[in-house]
């Protein structure tokens, strides 16, 4: 415990540019390690890209078909035996549910891996903790995440978001956007108390810079009538005037509002727009109707009526925006309900985090080698209900 201890330390008292080199330094002096490296998830979720110092591997590692992938991808330690009787420890480092990366650690011949697997996994939860902190005050962890320049309305975009995944005793999200370093309009957000979960899917109208701008506005009108405590109703009508007054009634933003009721499983609806939920229950996914109201922005003063829907145990929730289920084949048929709940089907088996990625990367074999005219998002929701014994996630 000493040595856990003291690397412990060390990040705390690291720069916020230095976390990464100062974990490498300490990890190697108190584990007697060969190596230890950050690697970071990208935008995309397609690969893991190192922090700083050398590379794991000499290069950027796919999440899909390597070790510290699959580490990434169970959200479980592995363990990998390399030449010569050394051993590569692979540690998921998430907060909360946000995965972030992994903590790769080489050990020696000879070294007691699996004494070490246990206080390296605390590390691992240690650093990610203290690369929450530092990401406000540097771009190295934002420039890690990256395989290619952002345009200007995904960097904008990107900025808004939450984490592209959280957990709770009672729950677990994941989202994801595509094209990741393309993205215009669609968005997602959300903000957990101590008995309840609030869920914003929306889908801005335009394209590029404009789109950008125009969910920027809405999000943040949302975000500060739920900071006041507003009803789910009342924080549509803030923001839909928001929009009107800057707009006036040219562009629109469509949005679906979630207030679910953590002791319950009992949730409140707004359905303004594009964004559709499906329901995963009994290994049946079926589309949820709700009464579609007038999308943000589009008239002076609209009225918005949250309808209610329950929760089962068991039960996964499914959102997803019209660049998904209206996106064409080659051959011009659409993506279509049928063909998502065939991708949701098929990943039944994954935690809420990964379904996402999985169904887009499903509709990106339905697209073919076209380039997406719109960008597309999922969010997925695992409601598990209350939990005997429950403790708050690391």
């Amino acid at each position: 415990m000493n040595r856990l201890v003291a690397v412990q330390r060390v990040l705390r008292a690291a720069a916020p540019y230095r976390v990464a080199d100062a974990l490498r330094e300490a990890v190697c002096g108190q584990y007697a390690a060969e190596e230890a490296e950050f690697l970071m998830a990208d935008y995309g979720l397609s690969t893991l890209r190192p922090v700083a110092g050398s590379t794991v591997g000499g290069s950027p590692l796919p999440v899909h078909g390597s070790p510290a992938g699959r580490a990434f991808g169970a959200q479980e330690s592995f363990m990998e035996d390399l030449p010569g009787g050394r051993v590569r420890l692979h540690l998921p480092v998430t907060v909360r549910g946000d995965r972030l990366g992994v903590l790769s650690v080489t050990l020696p011949p000879g070294a007691p891996s699996q004494e070490y697997l246990g206080e390296l996994a605390e590390v691992a939860q240690a650093l990610g903790h203290e690369v929450i902190v530092a990401d406000r005050d540097t771009d190295v962890y934002l420039r890690a995440r990256r395989t290619d320049r952002l345009t200007l309305a995904a960097e904008m975009q990107w900025q808004l978001l939450p984490a592209r995944s959280c957990a709770g005793p009672q729950y677990a999200l994941g989202a994801q956007l595509q094209p990741a370093y393309a993205i215009f309009g669609d968005n997602f957000d959300w903000a957990a108390s101590a008995d309840r979960l609030m869920l914003y899917v929306t889908n801005g109208m335009g394209e590029g810079i404009e789109a950008s701008l125009l969910t920027n506005l809405g999000v943040s009108a949302l975000r500060n009538a739920r900071r006041a405590d507003l009803s789910l109703a009342d924080q549509a009508a803030l923001a839909d005037q928001a929009i009107y007054a800057h707009y006036g009634g040219r562009v629109h933003l469509s949005v679906l509002m979630l207030d679910l009721d953590l002791s319950t499983g009992r949730m409140q609806v707004v359905d303004a727009g594009s964004p559709r939920m499906l329901l995963v229950r009994d290994r049946t996914v079926t589309a949820v109707p709700f009464d579609q109201q007038l999308p943000l922005g589009m008239f002076e003063e609209t009225d918005y009526v949250p309808q209610e829907f329950a929760l089962l145990p068991g039960d996964r929730l499914v959102f997803v925006s019209d660049g998904v289920y209206a996106v064409a084949a080659p051959g011009g048929e659409q993506y279509g309900q049928r063909a998502l709940a065939r991708a949701i089907t098929a990943a039944s088996l994954l935690p809420a985090a990964e379904v996402p990625a999985a169904v887009l990367r499903e509709l990106t074999g339905h697209r073919g080698g076209h380039k997406p005219d719109d960008d597309a998002l999922v969010v997925c929701l695992d409601w598990f209900g209350e939990q005997d014994g429950e403790q708050a996630a690391p």
